[in-house]
């Protein structure tokens, strides 16, 4: 009987200190934003395209109740959503008839005035720190080693081949997972250069202060409503990106992913190729 081929391990080095930092930091402020966010969302669970918007105007989202039942309208689409969106029961079991249920909101009660104070504040500490990391990623070398998409991955057969091996839940081992594949190389610049500044801007021409300073944002973004209707969309493709990346740690192993991020070291693991065995 052939003994099954022995496992190598081997400690690599993934995960850069600013990278580590970065993380954490940034799971604790964008969870306190999103959840300020939706507080603020409840004050007028309506969103709009253009300069202006009111309940008698159009609105290509609503998230209400009709008194009896919670809904989700998506353009001309409606869900009822009683007991999670639009109507729910507080933990005393008093009905709240808002968009999102308290514990999903920062504060947990209705306070439009402090959830704009809590949102302000961390959102200052998020666009510093986004700041903050792409600088160090540029001088450190993250983005040139880490992130830069090579000649080889732009074609269209390494890019099917890894989205067939993500759907099949086959993971780097070995050598292959010091580096970023090409799914995760797309979905952090995507993240990090496209999504975080999209938050971040839209939520300034929000402000009729920054409007004042820097008028040609609401030109950029089309108005006021469409800047909140692209800072909500930005928000919610952050919120399903977290998901996901939360799904395939979990299933890719968590204890060494988490364990890499905290330490920067990553266990490889790896099969020795068989070469010249006897029949």
């Amino acid at each position: 009987m052939e003994a099954a081929p022995e496992i190598a391990q081997q400690v690599v080095k993934r995960h850069r200190l600013a990278t580590r930092i970065w993380h954490w930091a940034n799971a604790l402020v964008a969870t306190i934003l999103l959840m300020s966010g939706l507080m603020i969302f409840n004050a007028h669970p309506l969103l709009y395209w253009g300069d202006f918007g009111s309940r008698e105007d159009y609105a290509w989202l609503q998230i209400d109740d009709t008194r009896t039942t919670g809904f989700v309208r998506i353009g001309g689409a409606t869900v009822e959503t009683t007991g999670v969106l639009g109507l729910s029961l507080d933990a005393n079991e008093n009905v709240r008839r808002v968009a999102f249920p308290g514990w999903a909101t920062i504060p947990t009660g209705y306070d439009l005035a402090a959830a704009r104070r809590w949102h302000f504040a961390f959102a200052w500490i998020f666009a510093l720190g986004l700041t903050a990391f792409m600088l160090i990623s540029l001088f450190n070398g993250h983005i040139r080693k880490d992130l830069h998409v090579r000649r080889a991955e732009w074609s269209l057969a390494a890019l099917w081949s890894d989205i067939k091996d993500h759907a099949r839940l086959r993971f780097d081992s070995g050598i292959h997972s010091r580096h970023y594949n090409i799914m995760q190389k797309f979905s952090y610049i995507g993240v990090i250069f496209i999504l975080l500044p999209l938050l971040i801007l839209t939520g300034i021409t929000m402000s009729p202060a920054m409007n004042a300073a820097w008028p040609w944002l609401l030109d950029l973004f089309g108005g006021r409503q469409s800047a909140r209707s692209l800072h909500f969309i930005a928000a919610t493709l952050l919120t399903l990106f977290v998901v996901v990346h939360l799904i395939m740690v979990l299933l890719s192993g968590p204890v060494n992913g988490i364990w890499s991020m905290i330490t920067g070291r990553h266990v490889a693991s790896s099969k020795p190729e068989k070469t010249g065995e006897l029949a």
